[in-house]
């Protein structure tokens, strides 16, 4: 950038050379000569400026947007410079690559005021030779004397640029224009060069930071999971696009810098989740989060830690992840294994002993299984030991709820189909080649579907069945209502799980082992019964099985102050009060809900209700579940 020093008179004179005579001096710098003859050969008028090319509107609002964190830097620098540029009569301006002027700082550029100059081009093409089209072409700074500025008005300043690079390519220019000369001013061009590349690198590392944050901010709005950073009033200092998609209701309103709600103000349970404790300095993994925000539940599997500065919690960063997502996620890394042994099922009882020998020796062959019991008595436990003890336990075990699936979709889950884009979807019986096709709530299929169900399944000779039905679908098919082709298939063993109040007194083995997972799963010490409690659950009929049971002791968990659970932490169904009033009634129904910690399967199971129901409770009451 700096050259041979040459006189201001001598440079003039190379410059009338050319222009009176085309003759370009030897002595004349090659670049400036280059952009002398494209200036000539653009027909740019070399005496003064002329009207300017401008934008403006939305593409000049959009640019002075993505330039916004140079030109917050720029204003800072210049601030501390601001007497120094007054002083000396200094221009200064910030141009994109299309050499559009952002902002212009200090003295008015050549009588033209700030207002004059925003929007402005000032390319070769407009005002011929320059510093800055210099700078452009061959990125690279660049400084001009007075002469050799293609404009004549311009001949009494000097005009430095420096190109601001990104990964080797111009995004912006700075140019720094002294009005009166930079010898006329006692100015150094070799200190103003410098001062210019000082302010090259602040901008280069502000566009090079500012980048990094976009493409991070990018990789958290695309990730599937929902990320928040809360201050101890519940503050939201940042939010992905999926946390601002759960908080914000309306669409329009989704912008990166609407507002948010309160965290506090927007989750039902907010002071029952973890996220509170991490104010405490407590961090908390894989733990279940339930949200209620607007008329929609969530529920995930969350990570909440605590960020800390001079040793104070100012901030939590909160990520969660939608646990039926989790759950597709770790059967695809799993190929679909089996979560539960024929081992883990808990209980002694003639009856409950007799089916488990039952299910060993229906483990060794490969027929069809129909699974036929009440809900909640651990059918899908039941098929997962079968499938872990069978021959094909080293293939897939692929599962598909009925009961949770629209009838319209149904075919899909099952066939699969093919996009509009020509990509095939494959459905759960391909997955399921090799290994087994667990169909719970099989009887919930229609007589139809359940007929095109039996041909594909004829057409599989390497796919194990175990279907589960809450009723005989044998009763089904004489009402026309199941497909019989599809049971004949599906029933080539029968196996029937009994229900709690048929094997009591189970009960105490069965409760010991839900305690101790809950133990494990959470940061808690290992809790037991009293013998009154005990008394109290084994004397109740449990009309929702096991998996009541489970839902009745997790509650008693989390409410006991102390390693043992008396009567007083459990609420038996029927005796928390609320009756069958919160069927009507919402607002028992959220005082229920608050109950159970926001936790759906503790309220189904306290409410003696399944899920799928459950849900249909949810709309009625303007509560839509979301599962994304």
């Amino acid at each position: 950038m700096i050259r041979e020093r040459r006189t201001r008179e001598k440079l003039q004179s190379y410059y009338r050379k050319y222009l009176d005579q085309g003759v370009l001096d030897p002595n004349v710098h090659p670049w400036v000569a280059e952009a002398w003859e494209k200036s000539r050969a653009a027909g740019v008028a070399p005496k003064n400026i002329g009207p300017f090319v401008r934008l403006s509107g939305a593409n000049w609002d959009d640019r002075l947007s993505v330039a916004e964190p140079l030109i917050r830097q720029l204003d800072g620098l210049y601030d501390t410079l601001r007497d120094f540029f007054s002083l000396n009569n200094i221009s200064l301006l910030l141009l994109d690559r299309d050499c559009y002027v952002l902002k212009s700082y200090a003295m008015s550029y050549y009588q033209k005021t700030p207002g004059e100059l925003a929007g402005a081009r000032l390319a070769d093409k407009d005002i011929g030779a320059s510093s800055i089209g210099i700078a452009l072409s061959h990125k690279t700074p660049f400084f001009l004397y007075g002469p050799e500025i293609w404009l004549e008005e311009c001949h009494e300043s000097d005009a430095a640029t420096v190109p601001i690079l990104r990964d080797g390519e111009v995004r912006y220019l700075l140019t720094m224009v002294m009005m009166d000369g930079a010898e006329k001013q006692g100015l150094s061009m070799d200190s103003l060069v410098s001062l210019l590349l000082s302010m090259k690198y602040s901008l280069e590392q502000v566009l090079k930071l500012e980048e990094m944050l976009a493409v991070r901010h990018e990789i958290l709005d695309r990730i599937p999971l929902v990320v928040y950073q809360v201050t101890p009033s519940g503050e939201v200092l940042y939010a992905n696009r999926q946390g601002v998609e759960r908080l914000v209701r309306s669409k329009k309103d989704k912008t990166p810098s609407l507002e948010l709600p309160n965290l506090s103000d927007a989750v039902l349970n907010y002071r029952h989740t973890q996220i509170p404790k991490a104010f405490l300095g407590i961090p908390s993994h894989n733990r279940e989060l339930v949200w209620l925000i607007g008329n929609k539940t969530y529920e995930d599997l969350a990570d909440v830690w605590p960020l800390q500065r001079d040793g104070e919690v100012y901030s939590a960063t909160v990520v969660s992840a939608p646990i039926e997502e989790i759950k597709t996620l770790l059967a695809y890394a799993s190929q679909y294994k089996a979560r539960y042994s024929l081992s883990s099922l808990v209980g002694d009882s003639p009856r409950f002993s007799a089916m488990k020998d039952k299910a060993t020796r229906c483990a060794r062959h490969l027929n069809h299984l129909l699974i036929i019991g009440e809900p909640g008595t651990g059918k899908q436990r039941l098929a997962h030991g079968i499938h872990q003890a069978s021959p094909v336990a080293a293939g897939p075990l692929i599962t598909i709820r009925c009961g949770d699936i629209s009838p319209e979709l149904l075919p899909f889950e099952l066939f699969g189909q093919k996009e509009a884009r020509g990509a095939e979807v494959p459905g759960k019986i391909e997955l399921a080649r090799g290994g087994t096709l667990f169909i719970d709530e099989v009887d919930k299929l229609s007589a139809a579907l359940g007929e095109q169900l039996f041909a594909a399944l004829k057409r599989e000779k390497n796919i194990r069945i175990i279907a589960a039905a809450d009723v005989d679908p044998k009763r089904l098919v004489a009402k026309n209502l199941f497909a019989e082709n599809l049971y004949i298939l599906i029933a080539q063993s029968v196996l029937r799980t009994p229900s709690l109040r048929h094997r009591q007194a189970d009960i105490p083995q069965i409760a010991a082992d839900i305690l101790r997972e809950l133990a494990e799963q959470n940061p808690s010490e290992a809790k037991r019964l009293a013998p009154a409690a005990m008394d109290l659950l084994a004397g109740y009929d449990w009309p929702g099985n096991v998996k009541q049971l489970q839902g009745v002791l997790e509650q008693g968990f989390f409410k006991a102050q102390t390693s043992v659970i008396l009567p007083s932490d459990l609420a038996l169904p029927g005796g928390s009060g609320w009756g069958k009033a919160w069927k009507r009634d919402r607002s028992v129904f959220m005082e229920a809900w608050k109950a159970c910690g926001g936790n759906i399967s503790r309220l189904a199971a306290n409410l003696d209700v399944s899920r799928v129901t459950l849900y249909r409770y949810l709309e009625k009451f303007g509560l839509e579940r979301n599962r994304k």
